[in-house]
């Protein structure tokens, strides 16, 4: 299930990040050990995050997942290993929850995908997932809530 789509003007976040290039199959296998590195490092130099973790898919590529494992950060994070400073960009996009387990997110992409065409808007070439309420918090599935941002030109 996901909440009716809205269009917000969003502004830019400070991060930290690990870019990841992987085909697809193999996400679930990277997603658990990039987020732990990236923890870690932001630890390590003692700055407070300002929000939940995120993914921000770069390329749309139904082979490959070209994404940037993220965490909020409050003030400027300096690499270390994999992790580099980034940010979420400043961006007018369509947001909703998806309610549920990780399986469905693809088809609530659809929807969002359905209602951007559906409203007469042209979509950007990126998106990003912001992790709300996960297995980190409750082994429920149901009770997991992914927030979906999809950026649009128009």
């Amino acid at each position: 299930m996901i909440d009716t789509p809205r269009i917000v003007k969003t502004t830019a976040q400070l991060a930290a990040i690990i870019r990841i290039t992987v085909p697809r199959e193999e996400i679930r296998a990277v997603m658990g050990p990039g987020l732990s590195e990236l923890q870690v490092a932001v630890a390590e130099q003692g700055i407070p995050t300002a929000g939940p973790w995120f993914t921000h898919h770069l390329r749309m590529d139904p082979g490959v997942f070209d994404f940037e494992i993220g965490i909020p950060v409050s003030r400027r994070f300096s690499a270390a290993s994999r992790a580099r400073p980034g940010e979420l960009p400043a961006a007018r996009v369509v947001r909703t929850v998806y309610h549920g387990d990780y399986e469905g997110l693809g088809s609530a992409w659809q929807h969002v995908d359905a209602w951007i065409v559906a409203n007469g808007h042209l979509p950007g070439p990126d998106l990003w997932e912001v992790y709300l309420t996960g297995p980190e918090s409750t082994s429920n599935p149901a009770d997991w809530r992914t927030e979906l941002n999809k950026p649009i030109i128009s």
